[in-house]
């Protein structure tokens, strides 16, 4: 049993349509995964707690619908924002082309929120392909395989209560 505070944050997931959005955020809360590829229209929400030290901390986690530019994303689906989770697929380059110009544009509607790049599918690729790819990330991740998904919403839920 805890003896520390319950606190509810705000998590929303970005990145271009079929980064593995849906799957990372499926993965994390029910430990499932499915090939199958399924479009998310606006936001889907889901809701899991996690414990951090005394604390227990109500993950509202924001699934948002992919764009190729987050400039087109509603940005209501931002207002209230807690933590970010930059997700792109280490496999298509396209996904990650403007990932700086997408960060500085949700940076600047919510300065001082936490957000991790996380580069996802990582299964999809060899240690060699992987070790060449040149843009920056916080997490190398597998929806498929759970690889860093429980660590990347653990490290964002930290950074948030800091």
């Amino acid at each position: 049993m805890t003896t520390g505070k319950t606190l509810s944050k705000k998590v929303i997931l970005i990145g271009n349509f079929g980064v593995g959005k849906t799957s990372l955020t499926r993965q994390f809360v029910y430990q499932k995964f499915s090939d199958e590829y399924l479009t998310t229209l606006g936001v889907k929400i889901d809701k899991k707690v996690v414990e951090v030290g005394n604390d227990l901390v109500n993950l509202m986690i924001w699934d948002i619908a992919g764009e190729v530019s987050q400039t087109r994303v509603n940005t209501s689906y931002y207002l209230g924002s807690n933590g970010i989770i930059y997700v792109f697929d280490l496999s298509r380059p396209s996904t990650y082309e403007h990932m700086e110009a997408d960060i500085e544009y949700v940076q600047k509607l919510l300065p001082d929120v936490p957000i991790l790049r996380v580069a996802n599918k990582a299964d999809l690729l060899t240690e060699e392909q992987i070790a060449n790819i040149s843009v920056p990330y916080d997490f190398l991740s597998s929806a498929k395989t759970s690889q860093n998904v429980e660590e990347m919403f653990l490290k964002l839920t930290k950074a948030m209560l800091q």
